[in-house]
C-alpha cells in the first residue's frame, strides 16, 4: 500500500479539546487499569478526524497511557510477569498483523462484536459486586489463583492473538476485553489484573501503531498532545488503584466496561 503522504489537518480547538479529554480518560483508566482508548477514538471520530487517522494516533496514545500507568503498578507490585508472558506476547503479534491489515477488515463488524462483548461483562461485573451473581471465584472473591494450568494460560494466549488481532486492526488496545478474561480465566485478583493488563495494552499498542505508521495513518502533532496528558493521566490513576475497595475496584470496572461496549458499538456506525 501506498504511503499517506498528508497528514490530517486538525483546528487548535479541536486539539485542545481532545487533550483535556485525553487527561481525563487517562485518570480513568489508569485506575481500572485499562487504556481507554475506546473512549478516546469516538470522541475523535465525532470531531471528525478520519477513522484511519484516528485509529493509527490513537493506538500510540493508548500504548503511552498505558506505560505511564504501568510503571506506578509495577512500582506497587500488581504486575505478573508469567500473565504478561502468556496473554501480551500472541497480543502483540496480533496486533502487528491487525495493523497492516486495517484496510481490508469489515470495522463496523469488529467494533459491533468487540461493543457487545465488553458491553456484557461490565453488566457482569457490576451484579457480582452488587451481590447479584455468584462471585467470579468459588468460594469467595478473595480466593484467588497463584498458579495456572496449562489449558488456562493456552486459552489466555488464544484470547491475546484474538483480540490483538482486532484491536490492531481498528487501532484499539481492546485492553477492555483482555481484563475480564484475565479475572475470569486466570482467576487472579482485580488489581493484578489490571496491573499486568496495561502493561500488555504498551506492548500490544507500540505494535499495531507500527503497521498504521508504515501506512502513514498518524497525526503526530495529535499524537504529541494527546499523548503527554494521557501519560500524566494514567499514572495519577494507577495511584488511586491502590487506595480503593475490591467490591469498588470490582463495580468501577464494570460501569466502565459497560459504557465503552456502548461507546464501540456507537462508533461502528459513525
Amino acid at each position: 500500500m501506498e504511503l499517506v503522504n498528508e497528514i490530517h489537518s486538525v483546528s487548535l480547538f479541536y486539539v485542545v479539546i481532545l487533550t483535556i479529554a485525553s487527561f481525563f480518560v487517562g485518570i480513568f483508566g489508569g485506575f481500572v487499569g485499562l487504556a481507554l482508548g475506546t473512549i478516546r477514538l469516538p470522541i475523535m471520530l465525532l470531531l471528525g478526524i478520519p477513522p484511519e487517522i484516528a485509529g493509527g494516533t490513537n493506538i500510540l496514545v493508548s500504548s503511552l497511557a498505558s506505560l505511564s500507568g504501568t510503571i506506578r503498578h509495577v512500582q506497587a507490585g500488581r504486575v505478573r510477569k508469567d500473565i504478561v508472558l502468556a496473554m501480551g506476547v500472541p497480543a502483540v503479534v496480533g496486533s502487528m498483523i491487525g495493523g497492516f491489515s486495517s484496510d481490508s477488515l469489515p470495522e463496523t463488524f469488529l467494533l459491533t462484536a468487540a461493543g457487545m462483548l465488553v458491553a456484557w461483562q461490565g453488566i457482569e461485573f457490576v451484579a457480582m459486586s452488587r451481590g447479584w451473581l455468584k462471585s467470579i471465584v468459588s468460594p469467595g472473591i478473595s480466593a484467588f489463583n497463584e498458579k495456572f494450568s496449562r489449558l488456562q494460560l493456552a486459552l489466555e494466549g488464544g484470547i491475546g492473538l484474538s483480540v490483538g488481532f482486532i484491536g490492531g486492526a481498528v487501532g484499539l488496545i481492546l485492553g477492555s476485553i483482555r481484563l475480564p478474561a484475565l479475572i475470569r480465566i486466570l482467576r487472579v485478583d482485580p488489581k493484578i489484573a489490571a496491573g499486568s493488563n496495561l502493561f500488555i495494552g504498551f506492548f500490544m499498542g507500540v505494535s499495531g501503531w507500527f503497521g498504521h505508521a508504515i501506512m502513514g495513518h498518524v497525526d503526530y502533532k495529535l499524537l504529541l498532545c494527546m499523548g503527554s496528558t494521557a501519560v500524566l493521566g494514567s499514572y495519577i490513576g494507577a495511584y488511586l488503584t491502590g487506595k480503593a475497595s475490591l467490591n469498588v475496584l470490582i463495580a468501577t470496572m464494570g460501569l466502565v466496561l459497560f459504557s465503552v461496549g456502548i461507546l464501540l458499538i456507537v462508533s461502528a456506525y459513525r
